[in-house]
């Protein structure tokens, strides 16, 4: 069966950055399954697979405009550590998520902090990055109903 929408896809990937840094990866036994169609996956890595049956491999190198973006210095911002909740549970790495300046609840990573201030970043973690992904499609299936209402 080639994929095309509402089928359900497994697919091995390897992800990397430029530099061949391993950012993510769905190992053998261990697949990544999504919902071809249904914006589970980058637009242009589910354009790449459309039409690929099971066996089939995939080399798809993608740039920032078509992955995650730009890095956006905007969405960086510096705070006093008095206007987080819980700033005494900070740690380089862990999420937050508080209003921003329209009062939209946004998720920021925690880059930096000090005893005065902690810096907080909006930026996807992918953001600014050329991507290559890199794998093999193991299955192809339609969808059933309940799979397809979930989505």
């Amino acid at each position: 069966m080639r994929i095309a929408n509402d089928c359900l896809v497994s697919i091995q990937f390897r992800l990397t950055n430029e530099s061949g840094e391993v950012l993510d990866s769905a190992p053998d036994g261990d697949p990544l399954v999504y919902l071809h169609g249904a914006e589970g996956i980058l637009p242009v890595l589910e354009r790449e697979l459309a039409g690929k049956v099971a066996g089939d491999p995939f080399d798809l190198t993608i740039s920032p405009e078509h992955a995650f973006g730009e890095r956006q210095p905007a969405l960086v911002v510096v705070l006093a550590r008095s206007q987080l909740q819980d700033a005494d549970q900070l740690a380089v790495g862990r999420w937050v998520t508080r209003s921003d300046e329209s009062g939209q609840q946004v998720s920021y990573l925690v880059t930096a902090f000090d005893t005065e201030t902690v810096t907080l970043d909006a930026n996807h973690p992918l953001a600014g990055m050329t991507l290559r992904f890199q794998g093999v499609v193991v299955d192809v299936r339609e969808g059933s109903a309940e799979e397809l209402a979930r989505h």
